[in-house]
């Protein structure tokens, strides 16, 4: 029985010695880890700093999306109706063969007989892609303004728009209505001579925020759609006060 205890008591002591060997090892090596991490200028890792850094990259994505440009002011190659120094000016957007156009030129037509010189109405092009006519329409339009017949031409594009009759002989013909010397406009018209223009009003356009058509800026500020004339009203009732 004494052997016993004293082989239990042995056991004992070896225990607690290793187990605070152990612990002392632990220690020292602790204690060097946190040495070499302050030395080494290394900080715990912060969660709550990378979502900090991920919202912060969210942000910057945002205020690197494109960022839209002013309306280019009216040229000397613009075609307009009104008073060229008119305190309200409208911009409109248009695609001849587009229905909501065709509806809203019948809504620009009153404005413009309504308010006359108080404001300057202007024409530019926007024919969508997916219109097959819309692109030529709008070359006719500028063809027929090399004569003097922007305008009779405009109503003519919105008319066979209406009718169901687009298309390119059926413009010449109305330009031989019109009186205007029809081989220099088939000329005109069959060698595209005004396709750059239209393509940098829509390029212009849609850099100023057109994405559809009719759009009309008034004073630089963008109205889309085919309102009815009682806004429009409104707003340039506003800007001639």
């Amino acid at each position: 029985m004494p052997d016993e205890q004293k082989t239990n008591s042995t056991a004992k002591t070896n225990f607690f010695l290793g187990f605070f060997s152990g612990m002392a090892l632990i220690s020292i090596i602790a204690f060097f880890i946190l040495l070499i991490v302050v030395f080494s200028g290394k900080q715990p890792v912060d969660l709550s700093a990378k979502a900090k850094d991920a919202d912060t990259a969210k942000e910057d994505v945002k205020k690197e999306e494109p960022q839209l440009v002013s309306v280019p002011a009216v040229a000397a190659n613009d075609y307009f109706l009104g008073a060229k120094d008119a305190k309200v000016v409208l911009i409109e957007y248009t695609d001849f063969e587009c229905p909501f156009c065709l509806n809203h030129s019948k809504t620009s037509k009153k404005i413009n007989e309504t308010y006359g010189d108080k404001i300057k109405f202007v024409v530019r092009h926007f024919p969508l892609s997916f219109h097959e006519n819309a692109q030529k329409a709008a070359e006719a339009a500028e063809c027929a303004g090399e004569q003097g017949k922007f305008w009779q031409m405009y109503d003519v594009l919105f008319a066979t728009n209406e009718a169901k009759t687009m298309g390119i002989e059926k413009w010449k013909a109305e330009a031989k209505k019109m009186g205007l010397n029809v081989t220099k406009f088939s000329e005109c018209l069959d060698s595209g001579k005004y396709a750059d223009k239209i393509n940098q009003e829509i390029a212009d356009g849609a850099a100023a925020g057109v994405d559809g058509t009719p759009a009309t800026f008034i004073n630089g500020q963008l109205v889309s759609g085919a309102l009815p004339f009682e806004q429009f009203k409104s707003i340039i009732d506003g800007l001639l006060k």
